[in-house]
């Protein structure tokens, strides 16, 4: 069975990405789905003085051993002014102080959606892009837009076009996460 850790890039308890994140998780069938909320992880704002201070606060070593658990990371990324919100870079600025690998070169699937047309794109972009250079194996990415008019909580994805595009991007995070598993039992010790 498959661990994937799923979260919304946002400390709203109303998140639309929160509820794709949730939604992207069950659909990836007989996986053990770890569903991750910001608020549990709330921290200091980051900065080298409170790093030399007082160290790595202990929610982001709890945050870090989820993402160590997982075989695949889905994350859905709310948009902030055009970048990350302020909750998910403090998180990310905290956890990346632990290791170099921020991400574990874990397979992941990063998602998007906003109730604009564009869906967050600006910042799904930045994140794809970023990513692999922080030990992120960007397996997926697909952007949701207008979410309250493409988006169904018992449904899912409304739009037929959409959801062709989002299962094609499952395959490939699915695909990823097997072949990942594959090469870790298949090297000789």
């Amino acid at each position: 069975m498959n661990k994937l850790v799923a979260f919304g890039a946002s400390n709203s308890s109303r998140s639309i990405n929160k509820q794709l994140a949730h939604w992207v998780s069950t659909q990836y069938d007989g996986a053990d789905v770890d569903l991750l909320d910001l608020n549990d992880f709330e921290m200091p704002i980051y900065s080298m003085d409170r790093e030399q201070q007082n160290g790595i606060p202990e929610q982001a070593y709890k945050f870090k051993e989820a993402l160590k658990q997982a075989d695949g990371i889905i994350i859905s990324f709310a948009e902030h002014n055009g970048s990350y919100t302020a909750a998910f870079k403090n998180l990310f600025d905290w956890a990346s102080r632990i290791e170099k690998t921020m991400w574990l070169n874990k397979p992941m699937f990063l998602l998007a959606t906003s109730p604009g047309p564009r869906g967050a794109k600006g910042v799904l972009s930045g994140a794809v892009g970023a990513f692999p250079y922080q030990g992120g194996q960007v397996a997926a990415s697909f952007s949701l837009p207008s979410f309250n008019q493409n988006f169904a909580p018992t449904k899912g994805i409304l739009d037929q076009t959409l959801n062709k595009d989002f299962e094609v991007q499952l395959e490939n995070f699915k695909k990823a996460i097997h072949e990942t598993k594959t090469e870790t039992t298949s090297t000789p010790s």
